[in-house]
């Protein structure tokens, strides 16, 4: 049976914090672009240790004016992945499979895809050079994640003899997180989110993953870290992403945020 889901958090908020534990530590997270869950888990992770008088770590949000480390946009974020100066990245695909795998380009046959993708941009490159890559991706069904992915825009591991600082760390979805062993090149469940359940994970993932016997229930955000998120990250995100921020926060950027 499905665990009671409290009503006093979005699935956005959820992730959010799932994410910005997965940070930890990190001193730079990069955040690229069409990816307000990520960029507001940063954010959240980089006030949390302003709160809390902790190391604050730079965020770079790609299309930010107020919150980035680059002055060059996404030439200097792979600059500065290359340089070995971002610790977290993100990424996700139209389809994962469970070798950590990702596809930014098509679906069926390369030649007569049935869908196509916006590309790869740098995801290959982000993919080998920074440490920690979190991916995401808020369907979770057959069809997202799959057993194998049609095309490799970014492999999830690499030969023996490959020199590969980068690589994935975990996968969070709508309905649970999952981690990532390098070693085995497989996914681990790590915990389901409130609301859902083993057995809906297992039926709505293409992939064999491993699990524990028992499997622990993500933790819901606390009411701290909803009014951080709300009332100090939320006005933050609204400069990149207004509809986003509108829509989950009911924050509205300023005009000028949005002209700029």
């Amino acid at each position: 049976m499905p665990s009671a889901r409290p009503e006093e958090f979005r699935d956005e908020e959820l992730l959010a914090d799932v994410i910005c534990r997965l940070i930890g530590d990190a001193r730079h997270i990069a955040v690229g672009a069409a990816s307000p869950i990520p960029a507001t888990a940063a954010l959240l992770a980089r006030e949390r240790a302003n709160l809390h008088n902790l190391s604050r770590p730079y965020v770079s949000l790609l299309g930010s004016r107020a919150h980035t480390f680059f002055t060059d946009g996404s030439r200097e974020l792979f600059d500065c992945a290359g340089q070995g100066r971002i610790d977290v990245f993100f990424l996700s695909g139209g389809q994962i499979d469970g070798e950590g795998n990702i596809n930014l380009v098509s679906v069926g046959d390369y030649e007569r895809p049935k869908a196509r993708f916006p590309g790869s941009f740098g995801s290959a490159y982000l993919y080998y050079v920074v440490p920690r890559v979190i991916l995401f991706r808020t369907e979770h069904s057959r069809r997202t994640l799959v057993p194998k992915v049609d095309f490799i825009s970014a492999p999830g591991g690499s030969p023996d003899n490959v020199v590969r600082p980068g690589g994935p760390i975990a996968l969070t979805t709508n309905r649970c997180l999952f981690e990532f062993d390098r070693t085995q090149r497989r996914f681990r469940l790590t915990s389901v989110h409130p609301g859902h359940s083993v057995e809906e994970v297992v039926e709505n993932t293409g992939f064999a993953f491993d699990r524990p016997e028992q499997v622990p229930l993500t933790p819901a955000p606390g009411a701290d870290t909803l009014r951080l998120m709300r009332n100090v990250v939320a006005p933050m995100l609204a400069e990149v992403y207004p509809e986003f921020a509108r829509k989950i926060f009911g924050v509205t950027a300023p005009r000028s945020a949005v002209q700029a």
